[in-house]
């Protein structure tokens, strides 16, 4: 059997902002959701202009979701210290779609290689502290139709299974669209079958990722 969980990853639900000090050197982390290279890069411009007087903007993004495309930038700081381990912070936390830019603002003390790499850590750790993620599944988008003497039915059994209607029509028959994550749409059809006598009818529309609520806390 394959797999779904696999095919789940976070996200950034909200942005955020967190700070770090170390010897007088302030580590200001921001991170933004973003879905190309292109928009990571325009966000990494964006803070570079409104940091334009930090001695260094160092930044790290994973794109895809898979984490296909990743890209880090030491941007002056020793090989190694700000970039590479900024990143490591967003894929071992499992983010895609992801941009951290790190700003720091020198306070005269040298920190040493060992010294950069956890405060530029630590820095994207606070700014994970701010933000608000979520967990994307794999899934399907799923038009339930029946009628109205069997929607209390229907109702009944995706408030127990914890599927809300992310649309509904309410017309001549009740078109209801949901998504379902993909270990549950059998499970789904065979239950509504047994609630409605067979009066149930459920098309899966797409393949979809969407946010799990139950694990998302929205």
């Amino acid at each position: 059997m394959e797999d779904r969980n696999a095919e789940s990853y976070r996200v950034l639900l909200e942005g955020g902002e967190g700070e770090y000090v170390e010897k007088k050197s302030r580590f200001i982390a921001t991170l933004r959701k973003c879905e190309s290279e292109e928009e990571a890069v325009r966000f990494v411009e964006e803070m570079k202009k409104k940091y334009w007087d930090a001695r260094h903007n160092c930044h790290a993004f994973v794109i895809g979701t898979k984490g296909e495309l990743t890209r880090c930038s030491d941007d002056g700081e020793p090989s190694g210290t700000a970039g590479r381990p900024m990143l490591e912070v967003l894929t071992g936390e499992g983010l895609r779609n992801a941009a951290v830019v790190v700003t720091r603002y020198f306070g005269g003390v040298l920190l040493g290689t060992g010294g950069l790499v956890r405060a530029y850590t630590q820095a994207v750790k606070e700014g994970l502290k701010n933000c608000k993620t979520g967990r994307m599944c794999y899934g399907h988008l799923v038009e339930i139709t029946t009628d109205y003497l069997r929607i209390g039915k229907v109702l009944y059994l995706l408030g127990n299974l914890k599927l809300d209607p992310v649309s509904s029509d309410y017309g001549e028959r009740i078109v209801l669209k949901l998504e379902v994550p993909a270990q549950k749409l059998e499970f789904l059809k065979k239950e509504l079958a047994d609630a409605t006598n067979g009066r149930a009818e459920v098309v899966k529309v797409k393949d979809i990722y969407f946010v799990d609520k139950a694990e998302s806390g929205v």
